[in-house]
């Protein structure tokens, strides 16, 4: 049978990229996001399954497994792209809103990171990505909520990496350390790969997916060419 692949935080860019690349390679695909209508057009392009889910609910991540396992079988593929940001100085920004961000950017991953082990421990394989951003090294002023998120979830993708690889299940976050180009985000003129492409960080992921189990990558950073770090 075909692999399965959930895509948690699904949206018009990088997600698209990735349920399309997913798609062209004969996987079973499904996408997730706290406002399915969005993800409309994305499915019927693709043959996808779209689901309703707000990751940083324990129900709603439940209900979404058990969804998947009846739709498609426990998903062999699990990539968390989910994340909130609010920017503001230390001294002002609201506390709730930074409680609304945290949890969904860390807490939601383990959320879904949890719900996608406990399948992949059963059948001893299985791969799960978390998508990290410059802000999981670098906390820049004005967004420590962004960072401490970030820093939580390439925390908890080393420690699961730790315990899961020697069990078979391949786990890895992926810094995106730069901007992503998109229809609202576009190159300035002579600066052309100035930013990441979409379809190039797809097939990044899908490298790491097919990497053998003798050289298995926790991390991998991704930036563009004439990116500073």
């Amino acid at each position: 049978m075909a692999e399965s692949a959930l895509i948690v935080g699904a949206g018009s860019n990088l997600s698209a990229s990735l349920t399309r690349l997913f798609a062209r390679e004969g996987m079973r695909v499904a996408i997730a996001a706290r406002d399915s209508g969005k993800l409309a057009k994305l499915a019927a392009e693709t043959g996808a399954k779209s689901y309703g889910c707000d990751a940083s609910k324990i129900d709603d991540v439940a209900r979404l497994f058990s969804d998947i396992d009846r739709d498609l079988g426990a998903p062999d593929i699990v990539v968390y792209n989910a994340s909130g940001r609010v920017r503001g100085g230390i001294a002002d920004v609201d506390p709730q809103k930074v409680d609304e961000a945290v949890r969904v950017t860390a807490f939601g991953g383990f959320l879904v990171a949890q719900q996608a082990a406990r399948r992949m421990l059963a059948r001893g394989s299985g791969t799960i990505l978390f998508t990290g951003a410059s802000a999981s090294v670098k906390g820049y002023a004005l967004s420590a909520p962004f960072a401490m998120g970030k820093f939580a979830l390439r925390g908890l993708a080393q420690s699961m990496a730790r315990e899961l690889h020697p069990q078979g299940i391949h786990v890895a976050h992926m810094v995106i350390d730069g901007g992503i180009k998109s229809e609202r985000r576009t190159e300035p003129a002579g600066k052309t790969a100035s930013l990441l492409d979409p379809n190039s960080i797809a097939a990044s992921y899908l490298h790491v997916i097919h990497q053998p189990h003798s050289a298995w990558s926790w991390e991998l950073e991704l930036r563009p060419w004439v990116e500073g770090f």
